[in-house]
């Protein structure tokens, strides 16, 4: 028949095998979660760059877009400079005697204002 010390050392050497046991299960399980962290920080980092990519793309898009714009507003108000050239064109045309008069005026008192500014 098993003594208590026989109980005991049986007993003791159960709990040291549980314990082992579970030592290897906890380290299986930290590895396992290291694991699963680094494939999470790899899809992540993939992630950040495709974000950054696409940002990037849709900045470039966003300039060309700035540069069209531009250039119409630019070709908008060419065409409207030379309009009015074409209309004073065509007023100094109809009346030339009196857009001669008014250029002279205008001379005149650029003239003068030119010359009190040099006083």
């Amino acid at each position: 028949m098993p003594t208590s010390t026989d109980n005991l050392k049986s007993h003791l050497g159960e709990a040291g095998s549980h314990a082992k046991q579970a030592a290897q299960d906890t380290r299986d399980a930290v590895r396992s979660a290291a694991e699963a962290a680094g494939e999470e920080l790899k899809l992540g980092r993939a992630n950040v760059k495709a974000d950054l990519a696409d940002s990037a793309l849709a900045g470039l898009a966003a300039a060309e877009e700035a540069g069209g714009a531009a250039r119409e507003q630019m070709d908008a108000l060419m065409e409207k400079g030379r309009d009015l050239i074409d209309s004073a064109a065509e007023l100094v045309r109809e009346r030339p005697l009196t857009s001669f008069g008014v250029a002279f005026a205008a001379g005149f008192v650029l003239a003068k204002l030119a010359s009190s500014n040099n006083k």
